[in-house]
């Protein structure tokens, strides 16, 4: 089955689990620090400029939010974490709503993790990872804002956090940018590849 990211379309803003989309079908995440450029990214992949609420104010995502991509396959911009101007409870919330996802979501397939490629590897991100292990999932690392630094240093980047888990077969990386749409292309392709289930 081919996937066409392009068709992706809102759903649901779920403040609850009692609120999700049905568990079927498969489903991809996309999660990531709060200043990450995660909406940019959601955007930039399936090509739609607003599908995803972008602010220059970060922690606007409050909610799990489902897109529908085809009748069997979606897509989840889960809310975006560590910004420290959140109220705590809010924090809290978030928390326990993402944890409580990996723990009990049958159809999810991968997660798209979104790292600011000059600020990777957060204890959050690593947090995040974890769970993935701990739920036979998946990830694929997007490490975002590629422009906003030279070739050669986006490089060697992408080559420390490869080496960060290269005893972690489960876990890919590679360099992006929403702005400039570098790497668009191959992380369309690997999203399809996880949301292919024939």
């Amino acid at each position: 089955m081919t996937i066409n990211l392009n068709q992706a379309k809102f759903i649901v803003a779920a403040h609850k689990p009692t609120q999700w989309l049905p568990d079927e079908g498969v489903e991809v995440a996309f999660a990531g620090r709060s200043n990450s450029g995660k909406s940019s990214a959601i955007n930039a992949l399936t090509g739609h400029r607003k599908l995803a609420i972008t602010s220059k104010t970060p922690g606007r995502t409050q909610q799990i939010v489902f897109f529908q991509v085809s009748p069997t396959a979606k897509l989840v911009d889960l809310p975006g974490y560590g910004y420290s101007k959140v109220p705590k409870h809010m924090r809290v919330h978030w928390s326990k709503a993402i944890e409580q996802y990996f723990a009990t979501r049958q159809c999810l397939r991968a997660l798209v993790l979104m790292m600011d490629i000059r600020h990777p590897l957060k204890p959050l991100d690593q947090q995040l990872l974890e769970w993935c292990r701990e739920a036979a999932v998946p990830a694929h690392v997007l490490l975002t804002k590629a422009d906003k630094l030279s070739k050669s240093r986006a490089a060697a980047t992408l080559v420390a956090v490869r080496r960060e888990f290269q005893k972690r077969g489960d876990i890919s990386v590679q360099v992006f940018s929403a702005h400039a749409g570098i790497g668009v292309p191959d992380a369309r392709l690997r999203i399809g590849e996880f949301l292919d289930y024939s």
